[in-house]
């Protein structure tokens, strides 16, 4: 089984930057896709980008496209998401997930993000 650590959020004014980071435990990341999603108060959970285990494709929502970067270090089974230009609406709790046989099977406990405007 595979366990994810989500961290990197906080507070932060429109138009900043934060990098987030998902980390693995107990097994490698090497061989998952890994999709970041967020959720805001009183939404459903929504797909925010999605990275290969080789790291040569990459998708991602309209909403974060030319703003948001995923990315991974397989040597530090990490999975990256740099998000630049912040907006407000940005503001959400933000997982990642494991994806196994085209499902996400495995989900970190979230982080916080917050975009004052």
């Amino acid at each position: 089984q595979v366990q994810l650590v989500e961290s990197g959020g906080g507070l932060v004014q429109a138009g900043a930057s934060l990098r987030l980071s998902c980390a693995a435990s107990r097994r490698t990341l090497n061989n998952y896709f890994i999709g970041w999603f967020r959720q805001a108060p009183g939404k459903e959970r929504d797909f925010v980008a999605r990275i290969s285990w080789s790291g040569a494709s990459t998708n991602y929502a309209d909403s974060v496209k030319g703003r948001f970067t995923i990315s991974r270090d397989n040597t530090k089974n990490t999975v990256y998401l740099q998000m630049n230009a912040l907006k407000p609406e940005d503001t959400a709790v933000y997982y990642c997930a494991a994806q196994v046989a085209g499902r996400y099977d495995y989900w970190g406990q979230g982080t916080q993000v917050t975009v004052s405007s």
